[in-house]
């Protein structure tokens, strides 16, 4: 059956030959003329017609085709008449409902008000009343009120309290196009007729429903007209409930109420329904649970957007106490008796308790003058001694249990609400595992797929698991299965909310704490998920993986993430693509309540637990380092969302901290930490530091820096760091003192200056030169402490430097105290030189000068770091340069006194000779104990370093000095003359030390030959150059032949052969 355009069709030709048979047993008159006493003898044809076609079409659409009949016989009943023959034309053109009307014949308001109660239509009255304009809608329900007062029957009054409260639940459908083509056309009709005093503003696109609340008024005025004509008390029970709901929704309800609960909701659903079941006169009581849940939705979902005007509530108000009064003992007597409870009287006590409750509210926010709250106070008197005499009719009778099989409904049609009740149906652990239960949540597996529905489903089967009840093992393991299906079509976001959800209530064993037996297989998809995540580390494979995550996560997230975790770390390249994926999931920054420490996160407890402390190479904590930096700072791959899992405070506390300790094996790869976290968070917007105790956490590392100071006093193994470590703390300081000054105004003034004197306290406690090194946080606050002997042989200011009596800086110390302000930083090395006072035109003053810097510097060279020695070294070539510092050159390893001019590479033969004093006088009885073996191995290495500047630097003089320039002016001989000399210290040193700490000293003797080598290759192939190399030949011969051990001194021998 078609029922969009209004053809004429087989259904309307049974209606018309309905309205001919009607015609002819009314004959001779005209059924325009049909009075409702002639109805019943007249009626019956067009009644049977309309149930016939409903018949006809009941497996395709019986209530739709009856809407059409009914729209087409109203439209009858609105056409004007007569139609003018030239009207005829264009009404066929453009008037929809010409053609089928023509079928009809001319008929008036009774015909269709009676026909509209014979079929008890009063739903689609409703419907296709509130679809007109609001003129005709209201001159429409005028008729309908007017044709129900005259001759008012029991049928009359049953279709009228129908009618009402359809009124009330009415909620429109504006999307129907047959009402649409239904209101245009009526307002076509309303144009051309003068039945309507009072036409509407000019037509707008927008439906046009009239209000509610004149209409709400006149069926109130109605209800006045027919009151005497209510007899049965299921009628009058009808008429007050009407009445009550009306003034709860349509006055004293706020405008815009508050939802019930949907457990409330669900409730009531399940009381209408089960007072249907037991009311056998009830329409709905013999209708399929799901048509039954429908209209009770309608029923107990009143609500309105607007409020009756003040006069029609007091009307009402009054009216209440009037029928209360004349009705309410026969109705208590009723309600009372042993019979079972209607729908009738189950409404009426439902809502007078509703209206009873909204009125005390009104009653104590309305402001009213005295004889209105008089009046209603009395009312509210009334309504509360009707119910204390009724209280429990509504317990009276009624079926159990019916809400789980009404909310399933609900879901399974998804009907209003419908989503409320899916999350009362994952809760209700009595619904769980019953078979309609599987098969809804089987059906329905689309309208679960939510977080938090998921969440609760898993709660559910977790619960239930544990319990006593015997539910096969299948069905739990199904259901599992399902709400994982559910879990996986969920958005990254949602998958997140769900983890955090099983974090929180199972912890880190995740589901497998409740549900290990039923989710078999756990371990091999483990394995071959992370087997296929080590070969598909790429972009592209990213969401798959990040999927399969998040399935493991949920199960088991501590096996899941502590195995990312080692491999990240074990296998080479894949920490990037690992942290990529962890970092899709947010919800792993879960803060553990049990264990030691409560306030650390899920991943940093794996992080310890898995790999940190258990490194087995380099390769493996440079990867784990990099793979905290990518945790802190994810890389956000194109399509997932990721957040970081690590806050820079968080590492600091949890592997740096802890770790700030000389004799801790962890301390070379926490500052690591420490250095990569400050550096790639120095600039945050937020103040992170503050949390970690910024003035507390300098102080740690300046203890770090002071157990340097007697560094090779402390036993090997209280030695984790080495002594270069040095230079990585020092930096880690300047750094961290930069971001914290850069920061002060975070801070009170009065906070700032108590955390810099606690700071200054503290550090009285170490050695004097940890303080200088913050020199530049302290500047404005608190002057340099240096020991009083510095003052001696410096111009210090007193504004700035002050003197301390420090152990171990007797008379003659002055010196030591300013070289160890030297290697400080170059600043200070360039400040001390400039401070120093030595008289250059006294020559013993500069030889006493030189004697103590050579003395100073044996006492601080094996406590330097590299970059500590190498401010030394520049500090060195200053001194002479300054001609302060005097270095007297031995003919020890001179043959023949050199006819050179050795003026250009006089500074870097003065600092050789020095290096080799310097080993001298470390080498000495005297000195010889100052160090362990591992001590020897350090000094070599700064010795070695500035061997290596020096030949550096001698390159450097001859490629690019002026007298590189000319041929007259060759540094050839010059330089290889230096690289003999420099050759003999070395090997001279080599011969002072223990063998095992040569081996950097020998190869770098091995590269001075191979300099010497290449450059005398260039030199002139004079008799007379020929005869010197074969000199120098058998002079460093005779030097390295006193080298052992013996393979080393045979390639030495080789090497100088080759020349």
């Amino acid at each position: 059956m078609d029922l969009g355009p209004l053809n004429i069709c087989e259904e309307m030709t049974v209606l018309h030959g309905g309205f001919l048979l009607a015609e002819q047993l009314f004959r001779p008159k005209a059924l325009a003329e049909l009075t409702k006493s002639d109805w019943e003898h007249v009626g019956r044809p067009i009644v049977e017609a309309l149930r016939e076609i409903s018949s006809a079409t009941a497996c395709s659409q019986p209530f739709a085709w009856k809407k059409k009949a009914l729209v087409i016989i109203w439209a009858k009943v609105l056409q004007p008449s007569p139609i003018a023959p030239s009207d005829t034309e264009t009404r066929w053109q453009e008037d929809v409902f010409f053609s089928v009307g023509n079928m009809i014949p001319t008929i008036n308001h009774t015909v269709l008000f009676e026909l509209l109660k014979s079929l008890e239509a009063s739903g689609l009255f409703i419907q296709l009343l509130m679809a007109l304009p609001t003129t005709i809608c209201r001159a429409e329900l005028e008729h309908f009120l007017e044709h129900m007062a005259v001759d008012t029957s029991s049928k009359d009054v049953a279709f009228f309290l129908e009618v009402w409260w359809e009124m009330m639940k009415h909620k429109g459908n504006q999307q129907d196009p047959l009402l649409s083509q239904f209101r245009t056309m009526a307002h076509k009709y309303l144009s051309s007729s003068d039945e309507f005093s009072h036409p509407p503003k000019r037509f707008k696109s927008d439906p046009d429903v009239c209000p509610t609340m004149p209409l709400l008024a006149m069926l109130l005025t109605g209800l006045k007209q027919i009151q005497n004509r209510i007899l049965c008390p299921g009628m009058k029970c009808c008429a007050l409930a009407n009445l009550a709901d009306m003034l709860t929704v349509f006055a004293l309800m706020e405008d815009d109420p508050q939802e019930v609960s949907a457990t409330v909701y669900l409730d009531k659903l399940a009381t209408v329904v089960s007072v249907w079941n037991s009311d056998t006169q009830n329409p709905y009581h013999q209708q399929a649970l799901a048509e039954k849940v429908k209209e009770a939705e309608r029923d107990v979902s009143l609500s309105s957007m607007a409020k009756l005007p003040d006069e029609t509530i007091f009307l009402g108000f009054d009216f209440m106490r009037s029928l209360l009064r004349e009705w309410g003992e026969e109705l208590q007597a009723m309600l009372n008796s042993s019979q079972g409870t209607n729908y009738d009287s189950y409404r009426l006590c439902d809502s007078l308790t509703s209206f009873s409750q909204n009125l005390k509210l009104y009653l104590d926010t309305t402001s009213l003058p005295k004889e209105e709250r008089q009046g209603v106070c009395e009312l509210a008197d009334c309504v509360g001694d009707f119910l204390r005499k009724t209280n429990k009719v509504l317990n009276k009778g009624l079926e159990k249990d019916l809400t789980a099989s009404i909310a399933m409904a609900i879901i399974e049609q998804k009907m209003d609400r419908h989503m409320e009740m899916c999350y009362i149906f994952a809760s209700e652990k009595k619904w769980a595992f019953s078979d309609e239960w599987l098969a809804c949540l089987v059906h329905n597996q689309a309208l679960f797929q939510d977080p938090d529905l998921v969440l609760k489903l898993l709660e559910t089967v977790v619960e239930i698991s544990t319990t006593d009840r015997a539910i096969p093992k299948s069905q739990i393991k199904q259901v599992i299965d399902l709400v994982l299906e559910c879990y996986a079509d969920l958005s990254l976001p949602d998958k997140n909310k769900v983890l955090s959800g099983v974090l929180l209530s199972w912890g880190r064993k995740g589901l497998s704490e409740k549900l290990l037996a039923y989710l078999e297989g756990f371990q091999e998809d483990l394995n071959t998920s992370f087997n296929q995540l080590a070969q598909s580390a790429s972009d592209q494979g990213l969401a798959k993986a990040v999927a399969s995550v998040a399935r493991l996560v949920i199960l088991h997230p501590e096996i899941t993430v502590k195995k990312m975790c080692s491999m990240a770390v074990v296998n080479l390249g894949t920490h990037k693509f690992l942290a990529q994926i962890l970092t899709a999931f947010p919800a792993l920054r879960f803060l553990e309540e049990q264990g030691p420490n409560p306030s650390t996160t899920f991943v940093v407890s794996c992080l310890k637990e898995t790999v940190w402390t258990k490194f087995s190479t380099p390769r493996e904590e440079k990867q784990f380092l990099e793979l905290l930096s990518c945790l802190m700072s994810p890389v956000k791959p194109q399509g997932i969302p990721v957040a970081a899992l690590l806050e820079p405070d968080e590492v600091l506390k949890e592997f740096v901290l802890p770790f700030l300790m000389l004799d801790v094996e962890e301390v070379d790869l926490s500052l690591k930490i420490f250095i990569q976290t400050l550096e790639a968070n120095a600039f945050l917007e937020e103040y992170w530091l503050q949390t970690c105790a910024p003035f507390p956490l300098i102080f740690s590392l300046c203890q770090l820096l002071d157990c340097f100071s007697r560094y090779w006093q402390l036993p090997k193994e209280k030695r984790c760091l080495s002594l270069d470590g040095k230079d990585l703390v020092i930096q880690i300081l300047e750094l961290l003192c930069e971001i914290v000054l850069a920061n002060a105004e975070t801070f009170s003034p009065d906070t700032w200056i108590k955390s810099l004197s606690w700071l200054h306290r503290k550090l009285e406690q170490l050695d004097w030169t940890v303080g200088l090194r913050l020199k530049n946080f302290f500047e404005g606050h608190f002057k340099c402490e240096v020991p009083a002997t510095l003052f001696e042989i410096c111009k210090l200011s007193e504004d700035e430097w002050t003197s301390q009596t420090h152990p171990g800086y007797g008379p003659g110390t002055g010196l030591l105290a300013w070289m160890e302000c030297c290697y400080i930083s170059s600043s200070i090395s360039e400040q001390m030189l400039s401070l120093l006072v030595v008289d250059v035109s006294n020559p013993e003053e500069v030889r006493l000068f030189s004697k103590g810097f050579l003395v100073a510097l044996v006492q601080v060279m094996p406590w330097c770091s590299s970059r500590e020695w190498q401010y030394l070294y520049q500090l060195t070539r200053g001194l002479l340069e300054k001609q302060l510092l005097h270095v007297p050159y031995s003919l020890e390893y001179i043959q023949f006194v050199p006819l050179l001019n050795l003026k250009p590479l006089a500074q870097d033969l003065q600092l050789s000779v020095l290096l080799l004093r310097a080993f001298q006088f470390l080498c000495s009885q005297s000195c010889r104990n100052w160090l362990p073996m591992e001590g020897w191995s350090h000094v070599v290495k700064l010795l070695c370093s500035s061997l290596t500047n020096l030949l550096d630097s001698v390159r450097l003089i001859q490629s690019v000095g002026p007298w590189a320039q000319g041929q007259e002016q060759n540094l050839t001989q010059e330089v290889l003359f230096f690289y003999t000399q420099v050759f003999c210290h070395v090997l001279h040193i080599m011969a002072m030390l223990h063998q095992e700490v040569c081996e950097p000293l020998y190869v770098l003797a091995l590269e001075i030959l191979t300099c010497y080598e290449t450059l005398s290759k260039t030199s002139n192939p004079s008799v007379s150059a020929l005869l010197q190399k074969v000199n120098e030949q058998r002079f460093l011969k005779s030097i390295a032949k006193n080298i052992s051990p013996e393979e080393w001194r045979q390639t030495l021998l080789q090497k100088i052969s080759n020349f």
